[in-house]
């Protein structure tokens, strides 16, 4: 098999490309990519569950708890009671956290404009399209 035609390879490698490429883009905010693109989503909407969180970013609970700690551990988010479930927390971010989330989007945001600058702007809608398909049909036997 040739690498061009399998495209678990293919896909693989595209992954590891952009992961490495997000990564320089986020290191200049001392922070991982994983750890940007949470904070993004906090931007996005603040004060939601770890478990709405981890369910939006499609992280397990492990993950999700580690990651929480970790910004946790930098200041950048805090976890509050849920006044609605006492068995949940809500996930908030700090000032320093929303100064940061900011930038974060900003970095994000330009790194899929440069990312996918090759591309047309038909084309990337096309990839999005295809890889929400891909996505969609997941757990298909």
């Amino acid at each position: 098999m040739k690498p061009d035609s399998c495209i678990f390879f293919m896909l693989n490698k595209a992954n590891q490309l952009g992961i490495r490429f997000l990564a320089q883009k986020v290191a200049e905010l001392n922070i991982t990519p994983v750890q940007a693109l949470i904070l993004g989503f906090l931007n996005d909407e603040d004060e939601i569950s770890s478990r709405e969180l981890g369910r939006r970013t499609e992280l397990d609970s492990a993950t999700m708890t580690g990651i929480i700690d970790r910004l946790e551990a930098a200041e950048l988010i805090e976890r509050r009671g849920n006044p609605a479930d006492r068995r949940s927390i809500k996930v908030h971010l700090t000032e320093q956290g929303r100064a940061l989330a900011g930038e974060a989007v900003r970095v994000i945001t330009e790194a899929n404009q440069k990312f996918l600058g090759v591309l047309s702007q038909n084309e990337q809608g096309e990839l999005r399209n295809l890889i929400r398909k891909l996505r969609d049909q997941t757990g298909r036997g």
